[in-house]
């Protein structure tokens, strides 16, 4: 599974951790390998003019997620893009504190949060917000007791 990285923005983040827990993610939910992930890390006035276009929100949000292909609904041959996570680092940072969360942690929250968000979860209904915050915490608990492993490094062309 090709899980691509782009950082646009300025403050300082572990990229190398954020594509491992999104490999981590999409691992533990079966997304067929041959699938793509992009994560692509804005400053705020970027995401919030992605928020305006696509939500007709204002101002910046943390995290958006672009659905692109759905598991299993690809053509041969094709590259199956399964969506991209915008984050917004700066606000990820600004609102932690007030969820009792160090920055780094709000981060990786955010993109296992955008990463469910592709594979259709969602969180309008009480009961989906249950199960949808449930398995984040799931996935995030279980990303810091897994091993590393050498598919953790290189196959989205990092080191």
């Amino acid at each position: 599974m090709a899980v691509f990285l782009a950082d646009e923005q300025s403050d300082p983040v572990d990229t190398d951790d954020l594509l491992a827990l999104a490999r981590h993610v999409l691992g533990a939910m079966k997304v067929p390998e041959d699938m793509e992930v992009s994560l692509l890390l804005v400053d705020e006035p970027t995401i919030a003019a992605l928020n305006a276009e696509h939500l007709g929100k204002s101002g910046p949000t943390d995290v958006l997620a672009f659905p692109i292909d759905a598991p299993g609904e690809t053509v041969p041959d094709i590259p199956a893009i399964l969506g991209d996570v915008v984050l917004c680092p700066a606000v990820a940072t600004a609102q932690a504190p007030s969820f009792g969360r160090a920055p780094h942690d709000e981060l990786r929250l955010l993109t296992v949060h955008g990463l469910l968000h592709l594979l259709g979860m969602d969180h309008a209904e009480p009961a989906e917000e249950r199960a949808m915050f449930a398995l984040t915490d799931e996935l995030l608990a279980s990303s810091r007791t897994r091993p590393s492993s050498p598919d953790d490094q290189g196959r989205d062309g990092s080191p």
